[in-house]
């Protein structure tokens, strides 16, 4: 008996991790009190090497600004700026339960003071995801933006290690929490 219980308890956390990745989800930020802005959506869809994943932008929220020489769609607050990096390389856009890191590189941001004229590279944000019963949530980690200024060596499809990637402090930051779901 208890081992039905066991194996019962084991598919019903599988189970949960794959809804997380099923279907139609929003994407949105959190800031600390918990209001979202949604960002966009993600289609997810099983393949043979584990489930395709296509992003949507709500591009109705993001403001158009010329940065650096550059143009980038920026969320605006008062104080701070958080503007969509979309990954420059090639990515497979595949994820599972267990790796999400190819969702994660199309998450990227950069932040900058609403004040502030250009941007600055090392003020990368990075999404680390999990799956939280049946969403994805990540939090913030800081990067420097500048180690993907140039092509990753051919065929390497992910140029970030565990060690570019800071845990940051969630309350220093306007959007410290990504949502899918």
């Amino acid at each position: 008996m208890r081992s039905s219980l066991c194996i019962l308890a084991i598919l019903g956390a599988v189970s949960a991790q794959a809804g997380a990745l099923e279907g139609n989800r929003t994407i949105a930020l959190e800031d600390a009190q918990g209001t979202r802005t949604v960002i966009g959506s993600v289609s997810f869809m099983p393949t043979d090497s584990g489930i395709a994943y296509e992003i949507a932008a709500e591009d109705a929220v993001y403001a158009n600004h010329f940065l650096s020489m550059r143009p980038f769609k920026c969320l605006e607050s008062p104080e701070k700026h958080w503007c969509y990096v979309p990954y420059p390389y090639e990515i497979r856009r595949v994820v599972t339960p267990d790796d999400l890191t190819d969702l994660e590189y199309d998450l990227l941001f950069l932040w900058k003071g609403a004040t502030e004229y250009g941007i600055n590279m090392w003020n990368g944000v990075y999404y680390k995801l999990e799956v939280d019963g049946d969403r994805l949530v990540g939090q913030l980690h800081e990067m420097d933006m500048n180690l993907l200024s140039a092509p990753p060596p051919a065929g390497e499809l992910r140029p970030l290690s565990e060690g570019d990637l800071h845990e940051s402090d969630p309350d220093s930051h306007w959007l410290p929490v990504v949502v899918i779901d």
